[in-house]
């Protein structure tokens, strides 16, 4: 290993390191400089990772972004941000609707605040109008007296 490689180590870089495990919350990946970092799951790719082995493998070499180093001797990594031309708000909002489980259908995918809210209310009043149904049936309906 040549003393250049361990210098370009550092928090911003993006580096090569091979994957030396995994666990179910992200992947160990052993850097250029002899140490290893945790990539979580999160950081793993820009679509939802329900499974990390359905993305890398035990020995596979990846380009990996250092995200942080803290005096522990622990560091953050991110394979999702070292991939070209990554657009970290573009990821995030993208993560934030695969978590969800939805996206903003029948709408292009640009809702605007009073159809998003149009909607919530809809879903609101019609949960409501069920949970009013189902306890109004286990008192004996409306009116029943005791």
């Amino acid at each position: 290993m040549a003393p250049e490689e361990i210098e370009e180590v550092g928090v911003g870089k993006i580096v090569e390191g091979t994957v030396t495990g995994i666990a179910p919350f992200g992947a160990f990946v052993a850097l250029p400089n002899g140490k290893t970092g945790l990539v979580h799951i999160s950081e793993i790719a820009d679509v939802y990772v329900r499974d990390i082995k359905d993305f890398v493998k035990e020995n596979d070499r990846v380009k990996v972004k250092i995200l942080s180093m803290d005096e522990n001797g622990k560091i953050g990594l991110s394979i999702r941000q070292a991939q070209p031309g990554a657009s970290a708000t573009r990821e995030r909002e993208g993560d934030r609707r695969a978590r969800r489980g939805r996206s903003d259908r029948g709408t292009g995918g640009h809702a605007s605040f009073e159809d998003k809210l149009a909607r919530f209310m809809r879903e609101s009043e019609d949960r409501l109008h069920d949970l009013r149904r189902s306890t109004d049936a286990k008192r004996g309906g409306r009116g029943a007296g005791r």
